[in-house]
């Protein structure tokens, strides 16, 4: 398996498929939901090869990877022999309802996205070809193209129920038969018809009645490429069926649930659930429209400047169904076309860097983030390039409200949810009369954004010169101006850190440095500094010394599991120490017995701030002797 090394360390690295309460992916990320977020080595994953960053955020701890993620996430449900189909009855930590919100949101439209925007495209072409000449409606390929494009938005209620069940942890059959219910082809052909009374006549609610159920009046509305209301009867209907599971006999629940469930949840759905969140949705389509027509110039501005700020935070997840949901009510959407210039001015200032840069490592990083981002995908951009940046990343944000701007002074409105980046264009063709005006001041726009961006990052980014490498040759040691020499917090053998059973140690992830095999349970400060941090496991030290260098001793491996057991701390987290004092002390022969080793990591984590980290040579070594030069 490809990614079966990276999965297997992601899965340590969020504490283990323990601590794993469920499991989603966007375009980018891995969005766990983890029992305990402490558990998470967040500095490790970030620093790992096949990890762009990490972001903890609406409730999730979200791994971001990158174009490839959904082979990673495959291959992480593989590894870690993941299944979140069913409810798992673990207890899921607290949020607050915001974060509830949009990690509901979320976990319910992140799985659909990828073929949204698939047959959005289909539609796209579609509607070009027929602007074009090249079809006709009556042609069979238009019609085969279109039934394509059609399948997921025009059933989405099927598709929503199946991952809102899932959400919701409710029998993903009970979601989909609601909204198979909710477009079944009678029901929404039976709206056409002569009404048999009218209810609520002369105010804003009017509403027909063609049909009664029981006796009762059923309102009834077209339910096709609807949101809301199948998740808000998916989220009724498994409370019901918790109700049915309690009060009927084992012997005879498998048919009778079901049965039982769906008599009481669809007509409800038919007769209250769907015609309130109908309105509701109807109210915040009008309500959007009328934010976006009081200024689209302001409304693109503040939308389009904020947009990668939202995307880092994961909170773009709270626009997104309201952009599906103004198509569905209203045919068109102004919110999502707002924000279409941004990824474009991203990866218009990481062309500019790329040009400027001398820097080999960042030209290489630069060209797939260039890449990806065309087709939409920005954050490889972001979080490996211009946020760490952050004048760069705020260039972006002025280059993307400029777009939005200009987008809201044309009146550029998305028809379609398709394509990203160059495919979006393709969204602001009007499908009912083919109508292409907009793709052109579309292009107008991104253009601008692009090039405000370009030109800005071209005069304002200045390059910090670095030493790109070091020679080897012992000569140059003598000519460096100035090295901080670490001494040995321990007495042991000198161990070569690539010997070290830890990829993360082993491979330098986590900085430079040697590692000691201990023949004494004692640990002293290799400097002066102060201890940053001390984990209450007693495990790991940090220490950051008077000149700036950041030092971890890790004690043993997975000693974090003995959970602070034959360890004794001397100090606490946030003093001040002196070289040589005694800081903890750990019983080598009881770690040993316990089945773990005891060999311990001494690594200088900020090693990129300095020239070279130069280890001893001996093959012994006693406390404060010197252990590592640091190059200054």
């Amino acid at each position: 398996m490809k990614y079966e090394k990276l999965s297997k360390d992601i899965i340590k690295n969020v504490g283990g498929k323990e601590n794993v309460s469920s499991l989603t992916h966007c375009i980018t990320r891995l969005r766990f939901k983890l029992k305990d977020e402490s558990k998470a080595n967040t500095d490790v994953l970030k620093k790992m090869d096949g990890v762009v960053t990490v972001i903890q955020s609406g409730g999730q701890y979200q791994v971001v990877i990158g174009n490839h993620v959904p082979d990673v996430f495959n291959a992480v449900m593989e590894v870690g022999n993941f299944n979140f189909s069913q409810n798992d009855n673990v207890e899921e930590k607290k949020m607050n309802p915001f974060n509830k919100l949009i990690d509901v949101i979320s976990g319910i439209f992140a799985p659909t996205l990828g073929f949204l925007a698939a047959t959005g495209m289909l539609k796209g072409f579609n509607a070009l070809f027929l602007a074009l000449g090249w079809l006709t409606p009556e042609s069979g390929t238009y019609q085969m193209l279109q039934a394509i494009g059609d399948s997921l938005f025009y059933f989405f209620p099927i598709f929503l129920g199946y991952t809102a069940s899932k959400k919701f942890k409710t029998n993903q059959f009970l979601g989909m038969s609601i909204g198979a219910a909710l477009v079944y082809p009678t029901m929404v052909s039976a709206i056409s018809g002569q009404p048999l009374y009218t209810l609520f006549q002369g105010t804003l609610i009017e509403s027909p009645v063609h049909m009664t159920f029981l006796g009762i009046p059923v309102i009834l509305m077209n339910y096709t490429s609807s949101v809301i209301p199948v998740i808000v009867a998916t989220y009724f209907g498994g409370k019901v069926e918790n109700l049915f599971k309690k009060i009927i006999p084992d012997v005879v629940k498998t048919f009778l649930v079901p049965l039982c469930t769906l008599i009481v949840i669809v007509p409800l759905t038919f007769i209250v659930i769907g015609p309130i969140t109908t309105w509701a949705s109807q109210l915040i389509g009008a309500g959007t429209l009328a934010v976006y027509e009081f200024s689209p110039i302001v409304a693109g501005l503040l939308l389009g400047g904020l947009w990668q700020a939202l995307v880092i935070f994961g909170l773009h997840w709270g626009l997104i169904p309201i952009g599906i949901l103004n198509l569905s009510t209203q045919g068109f959407d102004t919110i999502l076309a707002l924000s279409f210039v941004a990824s474009f001015a991203q990866t218009a200032v990481v062309m500019a860097i790329f040009i400027k840069t001398k820097d080999k490592k960042l030209k290489t990083l630069a060209i797939p983030s260039i890449i990806s981002g065309f087709f939409g995908v920005t954050e490889p951009a972001i979080y490996g390039i211009t946020l760490p940046r952050i004048k760069t990343f705020i260039i972006s944000c002025i280059g993307g409200a400029i777009g939005g701007a200009l987008i809201g002074l044309f009146q550029i409105k998305g028809y379609i949810m398709g394509g990203l980046g160059v495919f979006g264009f393709f969204n602001f063709i009007n499908p009912a009369n083919g109508d292409a005006s907009k793709v052109i001041s579309a292009i107008i726009a991104t253009a601008v954004g692009m090039v405000v961006s370009f030109i800005l990052t071209m005069i304002l980014y200045k390059e910090t010169l670095e030493v790109e490498e070091v020679k080897e040759d012992k000569k140059v040691e003598n000519e460096l101006l100035a090295k901080e020499v670490i001494g040995s917090p321990l007495v042991g053998k000198l161990v070569p850190l690539s010997e070290v059973k830890d990829e993360a140690f082993a491979g330098g992830a986590l900085g430079k440095g040697v590692a000691v095999l201990p023949y004494e349970g004692k640990v002293v400060s290799p400097v002066d500094g102060v201890l940053t941090t001390l984990f209450p496991t007693g495990h790991a030290i940090g220490i950051t010394s008077d000149s700036g260098a950041e030092i971890l001793i890790h004690i043993g491996m997975d000693t974090v599991q003995l959970e602070g057991k034959h360890f004794n701390a001397k100090v606490k987290q946030g003093e001040k120490i002196k070289k040589g004092q005694l800081l903890l002390e750990f019983d080598v022969e009881a770690i040993k017995n316990e089945g773990f080793e005891v060999i311990t990591p001494v690594i200088v984590t900020n090693s990129q701030n300095y020239l070279e980290v130069i280890e001893s040579k001996s093959e012994d070594i006693a406390f404060e002797e010197a252990l590592l030069n640091v190059v200054i």
